[in-house]
């Protein structure tokens, strides 16, 4: 089978059936991940010797008539701040790098690997998370496939821009303050943020603890739904993990969505924006018969708590060596990190007080709608290096102003899907689908019918035409 660009279930398909070795699946990801990552720089580390013997396994599981998992031979590659047994965790730190190598994979790569998924490797990010661009000081800019000289988005951009070109069928980001849903647009894949706490934690090298998901990446919603149930469940490593029982997503992705009350973000989701997305918008809108419009209150508000927020708690976990080692942090990261050093406890308690506010101003809005549409990003990809930008005739800086649609949502844990809008001869664009927590699978059923409608999905790039 055609094994680049196929999706995750058909892969697993096949390699259940006999039609294709794992062996043979893991050694075509990394034959394109050789051939292909030294124009992107998504991968840090490339666990060839054991992605073969796991791959290896996995075939002679199925030679012994037994069970090889749901996702079968499936290569994927997970952002560097998951712990991989054997591997440092860099989390995009030149600091990190003279760590050990972790003892133990994280909870959400062994629960991957338990479901026959094999790991390639580790992928680029911003330095600790901390960003959205994924241009890192130390380890290299990640290049959107799309158009090499532009951002892959951050700080999952390495994530996002491996399942764009095709290297792998998916893999795992975190979000803080749009870190999955800002590259998902900006490299035209589904990227998926549940409800705070719905997945674990374990193992991951944190940036702000309050706020911090993990999720995924991938070119189908069957495949973002089949990664979300494999990962569900309780987890004593993590204490935020929730003890709700599991929700089984992919059985319902084909239910009927006339029973969902669907509405366009106003105000604030309207404003800052370049109209090719808010035109984006319109586009699910129209295919969904969505007229209607409702209001987050305060969402401007919600986002400077945000970023209030966000600056303590990530300065505070690095506030050693911010004393002992500024000049080894990504100067970007440092300068952001001090400033948040410096921000006055009574700020950080307001800001926290107010996110309570805010908390139930959002669940009163989700008492007469379902789900949510807004835009991701106010623009598509910048390129690599740019530092302003030009969104309502104001000139603002890129790297704060990516993150402006999805902020106010990370803020209080709401499970976001955003989804690749399809354009001709145009970069991507992503529209938010945002619902009340714990309603992921009205936000994958609502997806899965756009993409059957042919309104979402992720275009195939053709790498060699991109770097002409």
């Amino acid at each position: 089978m055609n094994l680049e660009f196929a999706d995750a279930l058909s892969i697993a398909a096949a390699v259940r059936g006999g039609q294709v070795s794992a062996v043979e699946v893991t050694q075509s990801a990394l034959i394109r991940i050789a051939k292909l990552d030294d124009q992107l720089n998504c991968l840090t580390t490339v666990t060839t010797e054991t992605a073969l013997a796991d791959a290896a396994r996995i075939d002679q599981e199925i030679a012994q008539g037994n069970s090889p998992g749901l996702l079968a031979g499936v290569p994927f590659a997970v952002k560097n701040l998951f712990d991989i047994a054997g591997v440092t965790t860099l989390a995009g730190a030149k600091i990190n790098a003279e760590n050990p190598p972790a003892t133990q994979d994280a909870t959400a790569v062994a629960k991957l690997k338990q479901a026959g998924s094999v790991l390639v490797g580790a992928v680029n990010m911003d330095e600790y998370a901390y960003g959205f661009v994924t241009e890192n000081f130390h380890y290299g800019a990640t290049h959107n496939p799309h158009d090499l000289q532009r951002v892959a988005g951050g700080s999952s951009g390495g994530s996002a821009a491996a399942v764009a070109a095709g290297l792998v069928p998916f893999t795992l980001g975190s979000d803080t303050n749009g870190s999955i849903r800002v590259p998902g647009a900006l490299c035209g894949v589904f990227g998926f943020k549940p409800t705070y706490g719905r997945l674990s934690r374990a193992g991951v090298a944190l940036f702000s603890s309050s706020f911090d998901h993990i999720g995924s990446f991938a070119r189908s919603v069957q495949d973002i739904a089949t990664v979300f149930d494999v990962l569900q469940g309780e987890d004593e490593r993590d204490r935020i993990c929730t003890k709700r029982p599991p929700e089984l997503c992919s059985p319902q992705l084909h239910q009927d969505i006339s029973d969902i009350r669907i509405a366009i973000a106003d105000d604030y989701f309207l404003q800052g924006a370049a109209p090719e997305a808010l035109a984006a918008v319109q586009t699910v809108a129209e295919a969904l018969g969505v007229t209607e419009y409702i209001t987050i209150p305060e969402a401007k508000r919600a986002r400077a708590a945000a970023f209030v927020i966000t600056a303590s708690e990530g300065a505070n976990l690095h506030l050693n060596q911010l004393k002992s080692r500024p000049q080894d942090f990504d100067p970007a990261t440092r300068d952001r990190f001090l400033a948040g050093a410096l921000i006055p406890s009574s700020w950080y308690l307001q800001a926290q007080r107010f996110r309570q506010w805010y908390r139930d101003r959002v669940r009163e809005v989700f008492q007469n709608v379902d789900i949510i549409l807004a835009p991701t990003t106010p623009i598509f990809a910048p390129l690599i290096g740019q530092q302003t930008m030009i969104l309502a005739g104001e000139e603002i800086l890129v790297r704060p102003h990516l993150g402006l649609f999805t902020q106010p949502l990370s803020f209080i844990g709401l499970p976001v899907l955003s989804v690749p809008i399809q354009r001709l001869d145009a970069l991507p664009l992503g529209v938010q689908l945002i619902a009340a927590p714990y309603n992921e699978a009205l936000i994958l059923r609502v997806a899965a019918f756009l993409e059957s409608q042919g309104v979402v999905s992720a275009p195939v790039v053709n790498l060699n035409q991109n770097s002409a």
